[in-house]
């Protein structure tokens, strides 16, 4: 848990001061409340921050043993993550920011790329400038990059926060098809709104 929380005696969560397990092919939602530490946890488990109290591990190994490589090949080939804040580049295109990371992978064709975008509905943005897109088209390109290369896990904080119901749906739709391809785990966070689907597990943060 966050070493900030070490001296609170009221913590009542599935995840904190617990041992949980994340597995490949598995679907589980993390639902917290403002405050409890859902951006923290994010940020642990992608190797951003240290500051916790406790232990994570991938494939038995502790990550705070994990080198600069480690965690490049890790990123690259095992765990995605599509960002609340979403980290794209708004000064260039929704086209332009899918291929910053397919680029890098070699992951996936101009076609499959070109579908998803149909798919999301936003076909027509992909040569807009992403700074000209809603934040709700922009969720829908970060989805899009996430699924741009190989990945035993995809973390996504909060992918559908702008977005209704029908698009919360195809965005189900993308990203469970493309997970299911992998055989990968899928870990959703939340704040409230979220995508309905069948979680096997949800974790109260």
């Amino acid at each position: 848990m966050p070493r900030v929380f070490r001296d609170r005696t009221d913590i009542s969560s599935d995840i904190w001061l617990q041992d949980v397990t994340f597995e490949r092919g598995h679907l589980y939602l993390i639902e917290a409340a403002s405050g409890t530490g859902k951006s923290s946890l994010c940020s642990y488990l992608i190797g951003y921050r240290e500051d916790y109290k406790g232990t994570i591990e991938f494939d038995g190994l502790d990550i705070r043993q994990f080198c600069t490589y480690d965690w490049t090949r890790l990123r690259k080939h095992s765990l995605s993550t599509m960002f609340q804040e979403l980290r794209v580049f708004p000064e260039f295109t929704a086209w332009e920011n899918v291929q910053v990371k397919n680029q890098l992978t070699g992951f996936k064709t101009d076609a499959d790329i070109h579908q998803w975008f149909e798919a999301l509905g936003i076909a027509d943005k992909e040569q807009t400038r992403l700074g000209h897109l809603s934040y709700g088209q922009q969720q829908r390109v970060a989805l899009i990059r996430a699924l741009c290369q190989p990945f035993d896990f995809l973390l996504a904080d909060e992918p559908v926060s702008h977005l209704d119901g029908a698009n919360c749906q195809a965005m189900a739709d993308v990203m469970m098809g493309e997970a299911r391809r992998q055989g990968a785990g899928v870990i959703i966070t939340s704040i409230g709104h979220h995508m309905e689907l069948p979680y096997e597990k949800v974790f109260k943060l």
